[in-house]
């Protein structure tokens, strides 16, 4: 019966502070004005600075609000204003980078995307998908605009934009456009950038981006998931309190077994 007893809040304590690492992706790092998410097919809700997000979620900013979201290998992302943005698909694993599987989607608005650790060691694994074109990169640091044409400038490193047209590259300094999927994207002088366009392009610059840093997300997430460091330890003091109730009952006594649960 002790055995069992000790077994048994010990798994419950092990899943307690298990479970929320297994699924922290990322979290909001900072949030302006109304931002708004919403997982699978659940109504959209407002969100805070360092709320957990993960995979299957849609992020909405309305007039005037932005979102600065940092995944755990440290890729981050700015969304501008008037957004809407999808995170489809997210996978990383610091020791296996076979795993690495980032799958984001602009559906309107604007962002900034600026590279983690995934597009150091797997350049394959990133892939931006947008009306008129999904965006590869090489250790990049870029912008994108849907105004019908889309709009890009590269920052650092290197873009690809393929559609149903083929494949162009733009390195850092350049600006591009693409007009609908079945057009190759073509680059284009900054100056020749709609002034909302590159008014909302020098803002998503101006936002400072820290140094990236896999894991960076995982310990805040797994605070934003609701399971504290501190609930953690008030459960393993409880087995200790647990474990000295048994050493003190008699052999032959009966124990009542109490089951940790998470709520």
């Amino acid at each position: 019966m002790r055995r069992s007893f000790l077994f048994t809040v010990c798994f419950s304590l092990w899943i307690l502070a298990a479970a929320p690492l297994a699924h922290a992706n990322g979290v909001f790092q900072s949030v302006r004005g109304d931002v708004r998410a919403a997982a699978g097919m659940a109504a959209p809700t407002s969100v805070a600075a360092n709320q957990q997000i993960v995979p299957g979620t849609t992020v909405t900013t309305g007039p005037g609000a932005q979102t600065i979201i940092r995944f755990d290998d440290g890729h981050t992302v700015v969304l501008n204003e008037n957004t809407e943005f999808r995170v489809n698909q997210y996978s990383f694993d610091k020791d296996k980078p076979q795993s690495d599987n980032v799958a984001l989607q602009l559906l309107k608005g604007a962002m900034r995307s600026v590279s983690g650790l995934i597009a150091s060691r797997s350049q394959q694994a990133f892939a931006l998908l947008a009306p008129q074109a999904t965006i590869g990169i090489r250790g990049t640091d870029f912008m994108i605009a849907l105004v019908n044409p889309a709009y890009l400038s590269v920052l650092q490193g290197t873009i690809s934009a393929s559609n149903a047209a083929g494949t162009a590259s733009f390195a850092a300094g350049a600006t591009a456009t693409v007009a609908s999927s079945t057009t190759l994207a073509a680059a284009i002088p900054a100056s020749a950038l709609p002034p909302s366009v590159a008014s909302t392009f020098s803002n998503l610059s101006s936002v400072a981006i820290g140094a990236a840093g896999a894991g960076a997300g995982a310990a805040s997430g797994a605070a934003a998931g609701g399971i504290s460091a501190g609930m953690v330890a008030a459960g393993v003091a409880m087995v200790g309190v647990a474990a000295a109730a048994a050493s003190s009952s008699s052999g032959e006594q009966q124990m009542t077994t109490t089951t940790v649960t998470t709520h």
